[in-house]
């Protein structure tokens, strides 16, 4: 069998044609970002923006292509946006870049649900907020952003994939009152991303842009846990209203908290205030409450670095076995405690953000 590595899956590349231009993909450099790992393989397709839409037969051409080479187990190709550059004669000034389009423009509020650390139950908590604020009466949608891990498809309880009815863009699942959009939706589930930086920012972007939205009070952002390349992308390319930082008790994930924190101070974007989630346990038989994780960090963390303390949320099966089973505890039982500590803290991030028209997204210069 011949050996699985970046010449063969370039050989079978060269076999898709680009039907605009004179020559296959590879001999005219639109391959990037090229990955294998354990006969898992990922790459991005650079094509002009005009030219995305219009693509679509191409990119999955390539996957066939790919997907045909002995060892491949799985092709993930994404389409990225890639501009000419400016011709050598051409002033520096004309190499500036112009100003991009909103991705989401019919979108009046966007808020970010973060966390300096995973396994804090951000996801569980973005849903439920999500599903709250949509239960105050408010057209909502949520986006998970996290594109290695997603999450959104499972706590939701949806298996279909989303349709096109123009072949250019998607219309949002819908799931308890609530538009949908994850990167869970377009790809197996046991299917590894092993994407890297430019591809996983391409994709984040499409599916701000190359979906239906439409008009919405708020939307609820799912962040991957940490500061990175999504984070910066998020803060730079939409008008966030601002962030939620998400962390149990312990002095562990606190450190990690405070760095997601300080990430979103840097960017210039709100920091609306800071939850504690799995803030205590009561058994469900003696009705005794234990401080599993401790109890209070994030409320000290909180006023330490001036900023609100937004609530406590236990630890709690019926929490856990909604998430894992697509029934979200605010949907199914929408007149429990559990509800209603989830929707006092809606209430208050929807005070801190309705109160005007969200900062314009900032430019990030790195130096």
């Amino acid at each position: 069998m011949p050996q699985l590595n970046e010449a063969a899956i370039l050989e079978a590349l060269k076999s898709v044609r680009d039907p605009g231009r004179d020559g296959d993909i590879v001999s005219l450099g639109m391959i990037s970002g090229l990955v294998i790992k354990q006969g898992n393989v990922g790459f991005s397709i650079e094509v002009a923006p005009d030219r995305g839409p219009a693509l679509e037969p191409l990119r999955k051409a390539a996957e066939r292509a790919v997907a045909a080479v002995p060892g491949v187990l799985s092709v993930t190709a994404v389409l990225t946006a890639h501009s000419e550059k400016p011709p050598p004669e051409a002033p520096r000034a004309a190499a500036r870049q112009e100003p991009q389009q909103p991705l989401m423009p019919g979108v009046k509020r966007i808020v970010a649900v973060a966390s300096g650390k995973g396994g804090v139950g951000k996801s569980t908590t973005a849903v439920n907020l999500a599903l709250s604020l949509s239960a105050a009466g408010r057209s909502v949608g949520i986006l998970d952003a996290d594109i290695y891990g997603p999450s959104l498809p499972l706590m939701l309880g949806i298996t279909d994939r989303p349709t096109s009815p123009d072949g250019k863009v998607l219309d949002p699942m819908s799931a308890w009152g609530l538009k949908a959009m994850s990167i869970g939706f377009l790809i197996p589930a046991d299917s590894p991303t092993i994407w890297r930086g430019p591809m996983v920012m391409g994709a984040l972007e499409q599916l701000m842009r190359d979906v239906a939205w439409g008009e919405l009070d708020v939307m609820i952002v799912d962040m991957p846990p940490g500061t990175g390349d999504v984070q910066l992308t998020m803060a730079q390319r939409v008008p966030l209203a601002g962030a939620v930082i998400v962390s149990t008790p312990q002095d562990l994930a606190l450190i990690d908290a405070r760095k997601g924190l300080n990430m979103f101070r840097k960017v210039d974007i709100p920091v609306l205030g800071v939850i504690e989630n799995m803030s205590y346990f009561v058994c469900p038989h003696c009705g005794g409450r234990s401080d599993v994780f401790t109890h209070g960090g994030a409320r000290r963390a909180a006023e330490a670095m001036g900023v609100d303390f937004l609530g406590e949320l236990p630890l709690d099966m019926s929490i856990r076995e909604g998430a894992d089973g697509g029934r979200p505890i605010v949907a199914t039982d929408p007149q429990g405690m559990h509800a209603d500590a989830y929707g006092a803290i809606a209430d208050a991030i929807w005070a801190k953000v309705s109160g005007g028209a969200a900062k314009p997204a900032p430019s990030i210069v790195i130096q």
